[in-house]
């Protein structure tokens, strides 16, 4: 079946209370013959009604890309702001509307697309979806055969943090970071330690496979599946070490990004240790090992103390998140920065450093404002291995 050709967007999004629980709805439509082709409901969290309209206009403009990328779209809106401004003809003020307007012109670049405002009256289906979501507080996809695409979401603020415990005037903007640790080795396979400065191996057979089942899952951010309500993956960073680089290019090949690098998220070093089972070296450093358990300051010999460690890995985290402000950020790491990003993000003590289960090819997913807040969205999920 041929791709259609013609698209119009029809959007809404709306608050109550402005700000209040707030959703948006966009219907995506052959314009040829009328057909609907997609169904779109979220829900926001608490948010203006302006905010709500441009997620609304987001989420249609993204649907119809995704249906035929090289489409000419009409979006539809009875928002006279959003219309005038992504026209051109109304300046942007508001910090929210500049980085949501930022981020719909760059989802526009290079495509076909005109913005036209209608009444009220001619925007019901929209309109209708906007108020489903706030009144299910949960998001759906429905296509024209009636299959439900995303799943509901509740509890979750699409800009700001979703407790309402969380602090108050976050104005920073938001950086999800999707956290993966690489595949499989032959040191991982043999319960060797393998850190910073030792072998530096290649992924394994197994590995691989493992990589691209994970490349897959990250993919699917911000389209379908349990993370359909995220932004997709804009940036991938990889530590620079070969595993890492390894799964972070078997990503890169199936979401269509390069991959840059970032020393600071490299694995912990080890020193003497590395290449060594845990046995070995509480058989051959008994006393180092002992005094290293459990310590934030001992360091195994020639290697890294977690006090070090810490202090590195935060500095290649927020590197991270300024550069890649308003994005979904993937970042392919190690065990040790993996635990060190999300004890930052949870404010966690020194165990935080040994408590979570970080599998190899996991996928964590955290969202920063900047210094300001943070949020756990899911930590060491392997559903998709």
């Amino acid at each position: 079946m041929s791709k259609p050709s013609n698209l119009i967007v029809e959007a809404d999004g709306g608050s109550r209370g402005n700000p209040g629980p707030a959703g948006s709805g966009a219907v995506v439509i052959d314009a040829d013959t009328g057909e609907v082709i997609l169904e779109i409901a979220r829900f926001i969290g608490v948010a203006t009604n302006n905010v709500a309209e441009y997620l609304a206009l987001k989420s249609g403009l993204e649907g119809a890309l995704q249906i035929n990328p090289e489409a000419r779209i009409l979006v539809r809106m009875d928002s006279k702001l959003v219309i005038e401004q992504m026209s051109g003809t109304w300046k942007i003020k508001h910090p929210d509307m500049i980085q949501l307007a930022a981020e719909v012109q760059n989802i526009s670049r290079g495509h076909d697309i005109k913005f036209m405002w209608i009444p009220r009256e001619e925007n019901s289906r929209a309109d209708a979806l906007a108020n489903k979501a706030m009144d299910e507080s949960g998001d759906s996809t429905v296509s024209s055969e009636g299959e439900i695409l995303r799943s509901p979401v509740a509890e979750f603020n699409q800009t700001a943090p979703s407790s309402v415990r969380a602090p108050g005037n976050v104005t920073a903007p938001l950086t999800t970071v999707v956290l993966i640790r690489h595949g499989r080795t032959h040191l991982t396979e043999s319960k060797r330690i393998s850190g910073r400065g030792g072998e530096n191996p290649k992924l394994s057979d197994l590995g691989r496979i493992d990589a691209r089942m994970a490349a897959q899952a990250v993919a699917q951010i911000g389209k379908t599946g349990p993370w359909s309500f995220l932004n997709p993956v804009s940036a991938i960073v990889a530590s620079p070490i070969q595993r890492t680089l390894d799964t972070a290019n078997i990503i890169a090949n199936e979401v269509g990004l390069s991959v840059s690098t970032n020393d600071n998220i490299a694995e912990i070093s080890f020193g003497d240790w590395d290449g060594s089972t845990n046995d070995e070296v509480r058989q051959n450093w008994p006393e180092e090992f002992a005094a290293w358990q459990g310590s934030w300051e001992v360091a195994p010999p020639n290697g890294e103390s977690l006090e070090e460690f810490d202090e590195r890995v935060m500095k290649g985290l927020f590197e991270i998140v300024e550069a890649n402000a308003g994005k979904t950020v993937a970042v392919v790491s190690h065990v040790m920065p993996i635990r060190g990003i999300a004890r930052r993000a949870l404010d966690g003590g020194i165990s935080a450093y040994w408590s979570p289960q970080i599998s190899p090819c996991s996928i964590s997913i955290l969202r920063f404002w900047g210094t300001q807040a943070a949020e756990v969205i899911t930590l060491n999920s392997t559903s998709h291995l």
